[in-house]
């Protein structure tokens, strides 16, 4: 059985016209491989203009989104709405079988409640609204998809055992479809070249404890340590590797995919990192 691709999408690459071209190319080439594939996608900043256009706050910490009623609402209006529909749009008009769901579909985006959460600088934060996936997550209504040659692209949006909707953060849920899928590698695509050092050039290679240790050390940006995180627990899952690229170049996308990675950060565990 041929492990699937997890391709994670941020909001960034789906909103403006030429770049979401570039991914749509870059999927439709990936899938003529015949490979199953999986896709997430966030959408961020349309959830920050939806929010600022409503008159509501936008408040985050370490990369998070707080979430109360009105916010969610709003990210469940843009992303199941706006961004999803428009993504399977452009992906089914270039040929590639794209089916839309959210993590409310055949639970597979079963999640619970976040714990409160530490910040880096020590803060205790509720965060609201915002949902973790569940371990018991239900895997089979993707797989019946991708068995049947669909590309599932999912909305970041959870669902808990009474229906309750959760905002989820996109890398977050990636990492762990990623993992309970048994995907061979995660893509984590966005408009950054991997992780930069306090320098600014892109990190070539991270192992969990090397992740561990840019988050103590406060040097990575609030953006940046979810995704960390998310690709640490992708790697305890059982994933081989984990790619985090600038998606904006299809080239780099694909190169990504196929596990021939430029100017991006790959994450192994410790044994496969070269030092």
């Amino acid at each position: 059985m041929i492990r699937p691709l997890v391709l994670k999408f941020g909001g960034e690459l789906l909103e403006d016209s030429g770049h979401l071209r570039s991914v749509v190319g870059a999927v439709a080439q990936i899938a003529s491989s015949g490979r199953p594939i999986v896709v997430v996608h966030g959408g961020g900043k349309e959830i920050d203009a939806a929010l600022q256009r409503a008159g509501i706050e936008k408040r985050q910490v370490d990369g998070l989104r707080i979430t109360d009623e009105p916010t969610l609402d709003v990210a469940v209006s843009v992303l199941a709405g706006a961004v999803n529909t428009r993504f399977v749009a452009a992906l089914n008009a270039a040929g590639v079988a794209a089916v839309g769901l959210t993590g409310a579909d055949g639970l597979c985006g079963l999640s619970v409640a976040a714990p409160p959460h530490r910040s880096v600088d020590g803060r205790i934060v509720d965060l609201g609204r915002v949902g973790v996936p569940a371990a018991d997550a239900d895997m089979r209504l993707l797989q019946a998809l991708t068995r049947e040659r669909f590309i599932p692209v999912i909305a970041s949006i959870g669902v808990g055992d009474d229906g309750r909707l959760f905002n989820v953060n996109a890398d977050t849920f990636a990492g762990h479809l990623a993992a309970e899928l048994g995907a061979a590698r995660l893509v984590i695509a966005g408009t950054t070249p991997g992780v930069l050092d306090t320098a600014g050039a892109t990190l070539p290679a991270l192992d969990p404890e090397t992740i561990a240790a840019l988050i103590d050390a406060r040097t990575a940006t609030a953006g940046m340590i979810a995704k960390l995180r998310a690709c640490a627990d992708a790697i305890a899952g059982g994933v081989d590797d984990i790619v985090i690229v600038d998606g904006r170049e299809r080239s780099d996308l694909e190169a990504a995919a196929n596990g021939a990675p430029r100017r991006a950060t790959r994450v192994a565990r410790a044994a496969a990192v070269k030092r």
